[in-house]
């Protein structure tokens, strides 16, 4: 017997920081048959994850693994693995995320200060190295691709000086990974995670995270218990990689969905995918600009898959928005905080970084513009 969903969902193109636009391939995933959370062929997908997210992580780190719970269930994972009550935190601040990276040390008890600037600036390595220099922290956190401004942080120079401290680094690469080298081992990461609904091209509901060898033995010798238990790593670990002993009720089809998605960008090649969203990333600035528009974050410290060109004079970024979703059910984001209203947050990702794409985005939305312009002329 046929049977007729009651779900008709409006078909939308995500030109947004997320969720982006997912391939046909990993929908059907997510059709595939439900097996338990405890089923061999549930782990069986669970070590493919992991194997592939090595490979975008840019890690030999035994520990990674995807978790449930989406980029700040990674974080929180994260967070209260390092931090206790009375560990003292260095946090560069410079966004959304960082905010939300502090308030969460808080509440694990840390001593947190912070590096502030204002958001769309990134830290130099003399910056870093005075700063952890002279407040000597247990835990360093940074955002990598910071989605609240399009600025992406170099993070060599943090960690070099955190580990000359004898401090752990934790770094949030939700929007970078998969999209742009992250480079774990390279930059001296200790804890990285991210998110699937970003650069991965993938649905939301899990959190990459990779974990080093430096950063495992910190959390195993630990003396007071993680805060949170949903987000301990040491259970975590023990259900993903260790013992398979139950935990919680992981979903299948969401790892189903992750592993189409890790095996799409396998066979593109990573090193393929981050030069493709390098050129989309180009041939959209260049776009932009022609139609008279500046970029709020500096050529050298922009993520390359979500971009934030400032909202030009007399445009209602919200009318430019509502157009592009009424008439042509394409989603992009206006900013928020201090960016309110001054920033669009534009991704070019995964499905849609293709030269087509980006052509056909810059013609409608010059339109809107243009009409956004007019409207708010009339109106004056």
């Amino acid at each position: 017997m046929t049977t007729n969903s009651s779900i008709h969902p409006p078909q939308r193109l995500l030109f947004g920081p997320g969720p982006t636009q997912v391939a046909p391939s990993v929908y059907a995933a997510m059709s595939q048959p439900i097996v338990s959370h405890m089923d061999p062929y549930f782990f069986q997908t669970s070590e493919a994850v992991q194997d592939m997210l090595r490979t975008v992580f840019g890690t030999k780190n035994p520990l990674t693994f995807a978790i449930s719970g989406t980029g700040s269930g990674g974080m929180e994972t994260a967070i209260s693995s390092l931090v206790e009550p009375g560990t003292k935190v260095c946090v560069f601040a410079n966004g959304f995320f960082c905010d939300r990276m502090t308030e969460m040390a808080k509440r694990n008890g840390g001593n947190v200060v912070r590096l502030e600037k204002p958001w769309g600036e990134v830290f130099t390595d003399a910056e870093a190295a005075e700063f952890i220099a002279h407040e000597k922290p247990q835990v360093v956190m940074y955002v990598q691709a910071e989605t609240s401004t399009g600025a992406f942080q170099q993070g060599t120079g943090i960690c070099k000086a955190a580990h000359d401290a004898g401090a752990l680094v934790i770094a949030d690469v939700v929007t970078s990974l998969g999209a742009m080298p992250v480079k774990v081992d390279e930059t001296g990461i200790d804890i990285a995670y991210s998110c699937t609904q970003k650069g991965l091209s993938c649905v939301p509901g899990l959190s990459p995270i990779t974990v080093s060898p430096r950063a495992a033995e910190y959390i195993e010798a630990r003396k007071t218990p993680n805060r949170s238990w949903y987000f301990d790593l040491k259970l975590l670990n023990d259900y993903y990689k260790v013992s398979h002993r139950y935990h919680h009720t992981a979903s299948a089809t969401l790892f189903y969905a992750l592993r189409e998605a890790l095996s799409l960008i396998t066979q593109e090649g990573v090193e393929n995918r981050w030069e493709r969203h390098r050129r989309m990333h180009h041939a959209f600035v260049s776009g932009i600009e022609k139609l008279g528009l500046k970029m709020h974050v500096a050529p050298e410290h922009r993520i390359v898959n979500l971009n934030t060109p400032r909202v030009p004079e007399g445009v209602d970024d919200a009318k430019v928005r509502k157009l592009l979703m009424d008439e042509h059910g394409i989603e992009i984001m206006g900013g928020f905080g201090p960016l309110a209203g001054k920033v669009f947050r534009i991704g070019i990702m995964g499905p849609l970084a293709t030269p087509e794409h980006v052509e056909n985005f810059l013609k409608v939305f010059a339109n809107a513009l243009e009409r956004s312009r007019t409207t708010a002329a009339v109106s004056n």
